[in-house]
């Protein structure tokens, strides 16, 4: 420990003792859906309501040939805003925007992708317009014939309709709609965090379920989501994972560090890893961000455990997550304003003696190392490392 130095260590004994116990899960839907989190770009933190089919086609392309779909994002999203009228028998139809959808669903499948849609459990979505509401099975089979893979459902305009203690009933309605299609469709559940949705969105048949309030790109926002994800690592597993929002990553407000900041703490969470940028003028930077595969490999290892704060002091915090090859993930964060010092003791990771270090952003082993490591953070940055016995 140097001198002099503003060095901090972690003081929690057993700190890891991570548990494995996970919320029931319905499994109508069959078994295999998000075994790890899903993966993948989502039309609104970028175009929101301006979103089109060429939009949608246009980062299906991207995904194919810029090196993310060899990383593991695979779905392809679109969010509000493709919807038009019910035709005479109540049928929903894409809005002139997206004409045919089932013509943009068979495109994006032609390049080994999955495609996912949005909807709402009221009478409008949160852009106003047309929900599911009464139509539950019928949008259901359309969704399924068109040939998506995943709906994300947001709750809106059904507080208009429904009381709260009647929520998970509606989400419940929408997974037998969708299980009775006979069609794998994963399950997003957008309701916000209300009323503690980690402790019961998987017995309503959710493979996964936001815990906050929109993310924006912004680093206070964007942190406060993130690192309040502690607590609810129970909650989370194969099939069924806490959802902190969607990845700005690329979108232009947040700095090299802070970007750095979100996609490591994300992965550290088990968080599925949903884009949100326009993929089709990233820079170099943001997609190496997106692409890195050894961080990547930390979100969607095969344990699937969600990583937790194991000691803060002021804005200096350290998260680890437990690894199947039994190593551990470890984030050295930096929420303060100048840089700092941060270390973690291998001890507390249940290391004793020495241990290798390795890191991911960096792609470099820093050897091995007695008792402890210690890195310089920035502000408002991180450093993601492997230890290994």
């Amino acid at each position: 420990m140097r001198s002099g130095s503003r060095v901090w260590m972690i003081g929690i004994a057993a700190a890891i003792g991570f548990s494995s116990c996970l919320a029931p899960a319905m499994v109508a839907q069959g078994m295999g859906l998000a075994q790890t989190p899903p993966m993948g770009w989502n039309s609104w933190n970028h175009f929101a309501c301006r979103v089109t089919a060429a939009d949608v086609r246009s980062a299906a392309d991207a995904i194919a040939t810029n090196g993310m779909k060899d990383a593991g994002y695979v779905y392809v999203n679109i969010d509000d805003c493709w919807q038009g009228q019910r035709d005479k028998d109540g049928r929903i139809q894409a809005n002139e925007k997206f004409g045919d959808m089932k013509a943009l669903v068979d495109y994006i499948h032609s390049k080994g992708l999955k495609a996912g849609i949005y909807s709402s459990p009221g009478p409008q979505t949160c852009a106003r317009y047309e929900g599911s509401y009464g139509h539950e099975e019928q949008d259901a089979r359309q969704y399924a014939d068109w040939g998506f893979d995943y709906l994300k459902y947001d709750w809106c305009s059904a507080s208009r309709v429904y009381q709260p203690d009647q929520m998970q009933a509606v989400y419940t309605k929408m997974h037998d709609a969708l299980a009775k299609t006979g069609r794998p469709i994963v399950y997003s559940l957008c309701q916000y965090g209300l009323y503690r949705v980690w402790a019961w969105g998987a017995s309503v048949g959710g493979n996964l379920w936001r815990t906050t309030e929109d993310i924006s790109d912004n680093y206070d926002r964007m942190s406060v989501i993130g690192f309040d994800q502690n607590g609810l690592e129970k909650s989370a597993g194969a099939g069924h994972w806490n959802d902190p929002d969607m990845l700005e990553v690329g979108n232009g407000r947040m700095n090299a560090d802070e970007n750095l900041t979100h996609m490591s703490l994300w992965c550290l969470l088990a968080a599925p890893l949903i884009a949100g940028n326009d993929l089709s003028k990233m820079n170099p930077y943001t997609l190496a961000v997106l692409t890195n595969k050894e961080v990547i490999a930390v979100d969607q290892d095969a344990k699937g455990i969600q990583g937790r704060r194991v000691a803060e002091e002021g804005p200096l915090e350290v998260w680890a997550k437990p690894l199947a090859d039994g190593s551990v993930a470890v984030g050295l964060f930096n929420r303060g304003e100048s840089q700092n010092p941060v270390s973690v003791n291998f001890s507390d990771l249940g290391v004793e003696g020495s241990a290798r270090v390795r890191d991911l952003w960096n792609h470099k082993d820093r050897g091995e190392l007695d008792g402890h490591y210690t890195a310089e953070v920035p502000r408002h940055g991180v450093v993601l490392v492997k230890v290994s016995r």
